[in-house]
């Protein structure tokens, strides 16, 4: 396998490239994404087997059934990520090895209900939180302390929509 087919297995839709101008209607677009994935994601992996669950999505990647543990563990931390940007000023917030979280037991081996549950949950908390956001608000942010970068929110929504969609490509990739 060459490093450039293990490039479009890691990344199929390519890397999160945001625009300079971010526009009132992208954010809704960026908004529609997180609102009607938690119910696509579902489409798609129901009904798969534990045997299809625990199929890597790329050579030394992680299984499906990992990957959505850790979308549900990834966008918990997004949601809070916002939470703390909305009620204090430039936070640092706190990072997490999501790599390690992958190999803990639960997103081993545990149903994928429970996490497919809860990305509905924090996606209807999330959605419902950023329909409300002001351009002020949009414009607020937190600091991210691997890069030591300020991350704006208006930032932040079109990174979570495109990781919804990363995600999805690899279980729909591997599904192919």
């Amino acid at each position: 396998m060459t490093n450039q087919d293990l490039e479009k297995l890691k990344y199929p839709i390519g890397h999160f490239e945001c625009p300079e101008n971010i526009s009132e209607e992208i954010i809704k677009n960026w908004i529609s994404v997180l609102e009607v994935f938690p119910n696509r994601l579902e489409k798609l992996v129901s009904g798969l087997s534990d045997d299809q669950l625990d199929t890597v999505y790329r050579p030394n990647g992680w299984t499906i059934r990992q990957v959505v543990h850790h979308i549900s563990d990834s966008h918990h931390h997004s949601y809070t990520r916002f939470k703390w940007a909305l009620t204090e000023d430039k936070p640092v917030i706190k990072t997490y090895f999501e790599e390690l979280w992958a190999e803990l037991i639960d997103s081993k081996s545990a149903p994928i209900e429970m996490s497919l549950q809860h990305i509905k949950a924090i996606h209807f908390k999330l959605v419902y939180l950023l329909k409300t956001l002001t351009e002020v608000d949009l414009n607020k942010s937190f600091i991210h302390p691997e890069t030591n970068s300020e991350v704006k929110l208006n930032y932040q929504i079109g990174n979570y929509a495109w990781h919804s969609d990363h995600h999805y490509a690899h279980i729909e990739n591997v599904l192919k």
